[in-house]
């Protein structure tokens, strides 16, 4: 007899009763009953549950898993692994086929794989998710969870990263064999708070602070970026939520909209955690952005070649995307490919600095 079936009979005979998808032993005056969704015995003598039992063995694993190891202390930890190996969507039969394979869950630009092995324990395989075809033998291998601090800092060039959720994770190591609790720990340091907010919102419970409300309350050199919010209009907060909270630059999904009864017309994005309020990284940018926003208009006026001015869309749209280091030396095709950008500075550039000439200020 297992573990995991000693356990379960001690809880029966503790409790009366036990039961976890779709499991449920019981006690009665005849004996023990035992029920699955695909069978049922009454009358059971212990030894006789005992011996039935074996013949179910991924439900009395899948019960020794969820009660004693993962148990009822913390309800997000439960809720987030239950999350990663589809245990509401799936039956256990269903669940540990795929389990026996290795089932995969994406959480930002994490790739979290849960396996099961022969005995029913379950190990965890966190790696970066452009690793996934990787053997793990060729990734630097991490195994304490604080670990991930370290990881999360700097991107793949080796520069900072102030915002966590920035979609510039760089990859290269794996965490190979976590627990379940080192797991969620290792995912909190990654992206902290994303499972509590994640565990919030599927519970309805997530406090939104939206835009107005995120503005009204900043204080010394930040109050400025109110001074932007007057007027009906919101149409310079969704040109900070395309630039700041698009897939492409922040992994989690924004549901801070302007205010309770407007909301933005950007696109929140398809984050699997949720983004709650604008972050340090918005309000930081809004505070230059308002600045800037608040110059008097000019009319400059340039000669360019129609090619010229779909360069400089190219260049723009290229810094925007941050596809700079996909063009190649060779590929003079593309607009922002740099020897066509020192070309075209060279010919429009005066000695100055200055395009065709022109100068910003007034001289």
């Amino acid at each position: 007899m297992s573990h995991h079936t000693d356990a379960l009979v001690a809880a029966v005979e503790s409790d009366g009763e036990v039961a976890q998808d779709g499991l449920t032993v019981s006690q009665h005056d005849d004996g023990y009953r035992l029920e699955t969704p695909e069978t049922r015995h009454d009358g059971l003598s212990e030894d006789e549950l005992t011996e039935a039992l074996a013949d179910h063995d991924d439900y009395v694993t899948n019960w020794y898993f969820w009660t004693t190891v993962v148990g009822e202390s913390s309800p997000q930890r439960r809720a987030y692994l239950r999350w990663v190996e589809g245990a509401d969507d799936l039956s256990v039969s269903e669940r540990y086929e795929a389990l026996r394979d290795g089932v995969h869950r994406e959480w930002g630009q994490l790739l979290v794989t849960v396996s099961v092995d022969d005995h029913g324990e379950r190990s965890y395989d966190l790696r970066h998710v452009d690793d996934a075809g990787t053997d793990a033998e060729e990734l630097d291998p991490y195994h304490e969870p604080l670990a991930a601090r370290q990881l999360a800092t700097y991107d793949e060039k080796g520069r900072y990263r102030p915002l966590k959720t920035g979609a510039n994770l760089a990859g290269g190591w794996v965490f190979p064999e976590l627990d379940a609790r080192d797991l969620v720990e290792a995912v909190g340091t990654f992206y902290p708070a994303s499972v509590p907010n994640w565990y919030r919102e599927q519970n309805g419970s997530l406090d939104v602070e939206h835009w107005e409300d995120t503005i009204g309350r900043q204080t010394g050199m930040y109050s400025v970026i109110d001074t932007w919010n007057r007027g009906d209009g919101h149409e310079h907060v969704d040109w900070v939520a395309e630039a700041c909270c698009d897939d492409s630059q922040c992994v989690k999904r924004r549901e801070w909209q302007y205010n309770d009864e407007t909301d933005l017309d950007v696109d929140g994005g398809d984050g699997a955690f949720p983004c709650r309020e604008p972050c340090s990284l918005v309000i930081a940018a809004s505070r230059k952005w308002t600045r800037l926003e608040g110059e008097e208009t000019k009319t400059y006026e340039f000669e360019l070649t129609p090619s010229e001015k779909q360069q400089v869309e190219d260049i723009i749209e290229a810094v925007a995307d941050d596809r700079i280091d996909d063009i190649r030396e060779a590929d003079v095709y593309e607009g922002a490919n740099r020897y066509r950008t020192r070309f075209l500075r060279a010919k429009l550039f005066d000695d100055d600095g200055n395009l065709c000439g022109v100068p910003t200020d007034d001289e």
